[in-house]
């Protein structure tokens, strides 16, 4: 879903980061708050002033997108659900799960907390400013403590539409889930409704921006483009969960990889391995001995003219979780290390030799025939 991330800080151990499309989000909230809503409701303000609230006001909805998604992942670590962490992106905000909650009950808990914190918060906002109305604040701050407690009951009712993967879609997908018991089709129901919603947006921003309101349109468009697609990728991702799940890395495997002796120079990987075989990983074996792996990666970092002098040996990787599976591992975690790592060759390791290699075009091989079959 996401392309480069900027970690920003951790809370309760969960990593809070933003996806570069959010960055334009920000811009794009600042200046619709300085030039739109904020002059449209106080007015003789300095346009300095106007632009103070903007940016404390996309400020306070970023702040509140992190409180929505941190209860979501709170939860999830209390049904004992793995979280990657917290990425904010161009429309919005995501717990980044690393399977699917374990039970119906989960899932509804954990959807139902994210609505249930924006409009707590959206309480505490408006009690302060209405205080702040009681007790003499300037008035810029009376105005972005009102907008921060209108955005985040916004952002509740919003997500509360049962259209997957919205929290509303979780919900009615955890309900579903309960009634019979198959994840596969709750999944494609709620994704059905998400889709269906996607349409709807993108019909009405087409109407809105043929009538005048180009910015309105234009986002209620995309957003239901977005929504399209994410319905649509939700339920691939519980297809593809639920072909590979209890299938063994060993049934995917290459047992006879090549493999590169770690005194072999760069140039000679470069000539003979990588341009020949079209991989961008190779382990590295010494005397049947497992010493670790080079990658394209490790290669560009080295200036071509020493490309001749150095060995592989100078720079490869050891062995670790990051590339390494047993040969009875589930390929679903497989799968799932590949996506952490942004790697799609894992080394198959048993008793510190190396057994074999499984890929990521292996696997997906093998969901695209048994989702033929099905």
């Amino acid at each position: 879903m996401f392309g480069k991330k900027i970690k920003l800080f951790k809370i309760f151990d969960f990593q809070v980061s933003i996806d570069l499309s959010w960055i334009f989000i920000a811009l794009l909230v600042t200046w619709s708050l300085a030039v739109g809503y904020f002059p449209s409701r106080y007015k003789e303000f300095p346009v300095a002033v106007y632009w103070e609230m903007g940016a404390f006001g996309a400020l306070g909805l970023f702040l509140s997108i992190v409180f929505h998604e941190l209860c979501h992942s709170l939860v999830a670590r209390k049904f004992g659900l793995a979280m990657h962490g917290i990425t904010l992106f161009v429309f919005g905000g995501v717990a980044e799960m690393a399977e699917e909650p374990p039970s119906a009950k989960a899932e509804f808990f954990m959807a139902v907390t994210g609505p249930l914190s924006s409009v707590a918060l959206g309480f505490l906002f408006y009690g302060i400013y209405k205080l702040g109305g009681y007790y003499g604040f300037a008035q810029p701050v009376i105005g972005v403590l009102q907008y921060l407690g209108w955005i985040n009951w916004l952002l509740a009712g919003f997500n509360l539409v049962p259209a997957f993967p919205l929290d509303g879609g979780r919900i009615l997908r955890s309900l579903l889930w309960q009634k019979k018991k198959d994840l596969g089709w709750a999944t494609r129901i709620s994704s059905q409704f998400g889709s269906g919603f996607g349409i709807f947006l993108s019909f009405l921003g087409i109407v809105y921006f043929f009538t005048g309101a180009l910015v309105i349109g234009i986002w209620y468009f995309l957003i239901g483009m977005f929504l399209q697609n994410a319905a649509r990728m939700s339920y691939q991702q519980v297809l593809i969960r639920q072909a590979l799940e209890g299938e063994a890395v060993r049934h995917f495997m290459n047992a006879k990889p090549v493999t590169v002796a770690s005194s072999v120079s760069i140039g000679t990987l470069v000539d003979d391995y990588i341009y020949k075989y079209h991989h961008k990983f190779f382990p590295v074996v010494d005397g049947g001995k497992l010493r670790g792996c080079i990658s394209i990666q490790e290669v560009k970092e080295i200036p071509r003219e020493q490309w001749a002098a150095r060995k592989i040996e100078d720079v490869l990787k050891p062995c670790g979780s990051e590339n390494t599976v047993g040969q009875n591992t589930d390929a679903l975690k497989a799968l799932s290390i590949m996506n952490k790592t942004h790697k799609s060759r894992l080394m198959v390791v048993e008793g510190g030799q190396l057994v074999g290699i499984v890929t990521l075009k292996d696997l997906l091989k093998f969901i695209s025939i048994k989702m033929d079959l099905s």
